[in-house]
């Protein structure tokens, strides 16, 4: 069994060498008959305008709902797993109760990090990067919220599903990607 990158766009490498850190067994997705192998996907960051449309197309979106598979999202992947977007019309995956709205903090000059406390991966701040970032502006009853940036959202749990609104992959700390790994061994 393998965790999954889904390869279609956005930060693809990035995430695939961290995992490679903790675990040899990681795969590229980029059709629905990858999803078989895999016993969790983490959806990178990138444009979500271009990510779910190409979900669709390759029919990934329907076999992750059949397969119930664990999905971590990132940035535009946060975007993806939420039930709503509040500030333009698109679909998503809707696996979280979460309403998000995207490029929230800004544009591209406007991305910025700054340390977050995640009791769920330890007491050392963990560096959020955030770029074009999306910010959790809703979570329903399920949702328990694991980091925040000045009082909004910013990792979110909700069962198996895990969505950041910043950039785990673009630091050199594994926590966060080993805290979704450790999510799978408990499903």
């Amino acid at each position: 069994m393998y965790i999954g990158v889904l390869g279609l766009q956005g930060n693809v490498s990035e995430h695939a060498d961290m995992l490679q850190r903790i675990t040899k067994d990681v795969k590229v997705v980029k059709k629905a008959s990858d999803i078989k192998d895999l016993k969790g996907l983490i959806i990178p960051g990138g444009e979500s305008t271009t990510i779910f449309p190409l979900l669709k197309k390759y029919k990934i979106d329907r076999e992750i709902k059949k397969t119930n598979l664990p999905v971590f999202g990132t940035c535009a992947g946060a975007v993806l797993l939420a039930k709503e977007i509040l500030n333009m019309d698109q679909d998503t995956l809707n696996l979280m109760d979460t309403s998000v709205e995207r490029n929230a903090y800004g544009t591209q000059v406007d991305s910025f990090e700054t340390d977050l406390k995640i009791p769920a991966v330890g007491k050392k701040p963990f560096r959020g990067v955030f770029i074009r970032a999306p910010i959790i502006k809703r979570v329903g009853e399920g949702v328990e919220v694991l980091a925040e940036c000045d009082g909004d959202p910013v990792l979110a749990r909700q069962g198996k599903f895990l969505a950041a609104t910043f950039h785990p992959e673009l630091t050199d700390d594994v926590r966060v990607h080993e805290y979704f790994l450790n999510l799978l061994e408990k499903k």
